[in-house]
């Protein structure tokens, strides 16, 4: 009991070193509402390429891609291309990790919350001059419950969901973790498309 007590320790002392090495490497994202005055005023289209995947898991570089895309296109700042010869600027970049971590326990020391993260290298290039307007890296963190009780039925974040707290009561604990971690995915996913055009839009 005592080892399983100072494994946990251990892993939130861990994690939380990290958590702190990730916000100061990232400079805590940017998250506000951005008029693009650090975009060259002639640019108006933008090719966003394919950004490469460093994490353990197939496939995210291209569902966070919709997001991003998704994200320049409701800022209206900016038509997107399909072809790069066609774009004033171009965006790259490669996602270097997505994982999780444990951050909430049970009083029998469950795991009852965990923490996601990714963290993002891009760049954005002016094709004309093929100057580097702007290069950084930016994390995003979000958390999900993996048991009913830990879920907060009221929170914004619930409230976007296609679910009614008794829907989440009524869910066996993995149902209820996989519905929930989907959730906080594009919750993450969301806020670093955000924190990337606010980041390069203001040249942060």
């Amino acid at each position: 009991m005592a080892s399983e007590a100072l494994t946990n320790s251990t892993t939130r002392a861990w994690f939380a070193a990290l958590l702190g090495g990730l916000l100061m490497l990232a400079g805590c994202g940017y998250h506000f509402a951005s008029s693009g005055t650090g975009l060259p005023q002639d640019a108006k289209t933008i090719y966003v390429a394919r950004f490469s995947n460093g994490s353990r898991f197939t496939g995210v570089n291209d569902q966070f891609m919709r997001y991003l895309k998704d994200q320049i296109a409701e800022h209206k700042r900016l038509q997107l291309v399909d072809d790069p010869k066609q774009a004033d600027l171009v965006l790259s970049g490669q996602i270097l990790r997505v994982d999780t971590a444990p951050v909430g326990f049970n009083s029998v020391s469950e795991t009852s919350i965990y923490q996601q993260y990714m963290v993002v290298h891009a760049q954005l290039q002016d094709r004309h001059t093929d100057k580097m307007l702007w290069n950084n890296v930016l994390s995003s963190i979000d958390q999900f419950p993996t048991v009913s009780s830990t879920v907060i039925t009221t929170s914004p974040e619930f409230l976007q969901q296609n679910l009614r707290s008794q829907d989440i009561a009524n869910m066996p604990d993995l149902q209820v973790a996989q519905t929930q971690q989907a959730a906080s995915s594009s919750q993450m996913m969301t806020r670093m498309a955000q924190s990337i055009y606010s980041a390069m839009s203001e040249g942060f």
